[in-house]
């Protein structure tokens, strides 16, 4: 199968083929399922009271931390000491990445999920009977770091960029161990996070002429430790709190973190 974006920019596309179409409502019945802004806020965790606070600004920072893990499973954090300009030069590299050639891309759209290098359209093309709105790249960094060659500046963005992201994660998962009445460094030794896996996932959405629909990507959640997410300033992204969708409005220079699945695992 070919990739979405390659077809969305082919023509003057003005409806979508059927097996996209995810819905066939406009949405309208579903607004009392969003949380308004004004509503709901997502918790926001600064990362230099974490790192490098006083005593009293690094409990409490734990305290919030722990609250946002155990209250919402996600949170927003700032000052986090990944400077802005590689944060959108890893965005411009990614958007490089997906305006190559079709023929360039198949190179690297490998079968297996664990290939370490593989790109490709929706979400599991294998099983699904509706195909979602976007085309992803997937690379392994960690322990082993790989690139794409293609576009040549890759390498070099995305290697920089995911060890800065590493030492936040890092740190943030010695705040979350405190957090739960554990030593710091209680996930990072029981998991052995000095070898443990670190994927750089990249997704892109391109222009829909039916958004309403159409899906981006399905209801999930993360299987991995932490997911720290930058977005390219499209709105859309929502998360669930207490059975209801809320908008993700990110701040400015800010990731949005994602518990996953293995820190609950791990802990019971």
């Amino acid at each position: 199968m070919g990739f979405l974006k390659e077809f969305a920019e082919s023509g003057n596309l003005t409806t979508i083929p059927s097996n996209y179409i995810f819905c066939t409502s406009t949405g309208d019945d579903d607004d009392d399922q969003v949380v308004a802004e004004a509503e709901e806020v997502i918790p926001t965790i600064d990362f230099s009271l974490l790192k490098s606070g006083t005593p009293e600004q690094r409990s409490s920072t734990i305290r919030d931390l722990g609250k946002a893990c155990q209250e919402w499973g996600f949170f927003m954090v700032v000052n986090h000491g990944v400077p802005e300009t590689l944060r959108e030069e890893m965005l411009r590299g990614c958007q490089s990445f997906f305006d190559l050639t079709e023929e360039e891309k198949q190179e690297y759209a490998g079968k297996h999920v664990l290939d370490p290098i593989r790109c490709g359209t929706s979400f599991n093309t294998s099983v699904e009977k509706v195909l979602f709105w976007r085309d992803f790249l997937k690379v392994f960094v960690h322990p082993q770091f790989h690139s794409p060659d293609k576009p040549p500046e890759f390498r070099e963005i995305s290697l920089e960029y995911c060890k800065r992201t590493r030492e936040v994660a890092r740190e943030l998962l010695r705040g979350i161990s405190q957090s739960l009445g554990l030593e710091e460094w209680y996930m990072d030794t029981t998991l052995q996070l000095e070898s443990g896996f670190q994927i750089l996932i990249a997704n892109i959405y391109p222009r829909c002429p039916q958004p309403q629909l159409t899906m981006g990507l399905p209801c999930h959640s993360d299987h991995g430790l932490l997911t720290l997410l930058i977005q390219n300033h499209v709105d859309g992204l929502q998360v669930q709190h207490k059975g209801k969708w809320v908008h993700v409005n990110a701040l400015p220079n800010s990731f949005l973190v994602n518990t996953g699945d293995h820190i609950e695992v791990t802990l019971h």
